[in-house]
């Protein structure tokens, strides 16, 4: 199995916090979607997987609809997503992706979190080339299925890995490939429990107990300003 793979098994950074958290979160990706693509999910794809990315987080069916209809009304705020970079103690890069509508104030709280914990908030390619940018998707694996064969016939809409996760299995590949791995799945009437994006690092650096601290404390400073939907770094 591959670095994908190793990533995710290793990574112990939560992804979204607390269940409010996760609803919010959930809630600016729906709206950025709707605005981009219109409320029907027939017709927006990204929708679709937003969707079920709702359901697999338990997100309760009126809430769902609640930000889509939302999304419509001109009061609500115009979403979008903006990464930033910068250091952590010890020189660990770190990535910190933002759903905001006010990209003065997120600046300023990243710019306070990073001061306060020791670290550097960089300009616009500072670390990110550290990183690979992937998709996943996580599948309903189908009774009698061949993972190694799907992988073989996936790899021509961009599939790089694909491993089993108890009753599922995990695709990951550049984020290009998102597009064409969602309409493959779908054509093949298979169940997409949810879909994302992440940025997987090129090599990992270790660090002492001591240095775990603090990265940590500031990672987990971060996580929790209202704007941040994900941390990313290269610790090991």
């Amino acid at each position: 199995m591959g670095r994908a793979f190793e990533f995710r098994k290793a990574r112990k950074l939560k992804r979204w916090g607390t269940m409010a958290k996760v609803f919010t979160r959930l809630g600016k990706d729906i709206s950025i979607a709707v605005k981009a693509g219109g409320p029907d999910p027939a017709s927006n794809s990204r929708l679709r997987v937003l969707i079920q990315n709702a359901k697999a987080a338990n997100m309760p069916k009126d809430n769902i609809e609640r930000a889509i209809k939302k999304a419509t009304s001109k009061e609500q705020a115009d979403y979008k997503i903006v990464l930033y970079e910068g250091y952590a103690p010890a020189g660990i890069a770190v990535l910190v992706e933002t759903s905001t509508d006010n990209t003065t104030r997120t600046v300023a709280n990243l710019r306070t979190c990073f001061n306060k914990g020791g670290g550097t908030l960089g300009n616009s390619g500072t670390v990110a080339f550290m990183f690979d940018h992937k998709c996943n998707f996580k599948v309903v694996q189908k009774k009698d299925m061949d993972l190694e064969e799907l992988e073989l016939e996936m790899i021509e809409v961009g599939v790089e890995e694909i491993f089993a996760e108890e009753d599922a299995f995990v695709i990951y590949a550049d984020f290009t490939a998102f597009g064409p791995i969602q309409k493959y799945l779908e054509t093949n009437n298979f169940e997409i429990i949810s879909a994302d994006f992440e940025y997987i690092p090129h090599e990992t650096k270790e660090l002492n107990e001591e240095q775990v601290a603090q990265v940590e404390k500031l990672l987990e400073r971060l996580d929790e300003d209202d704007d941040v939907n994900n941390v990313y770094h290269n610790m090991k």
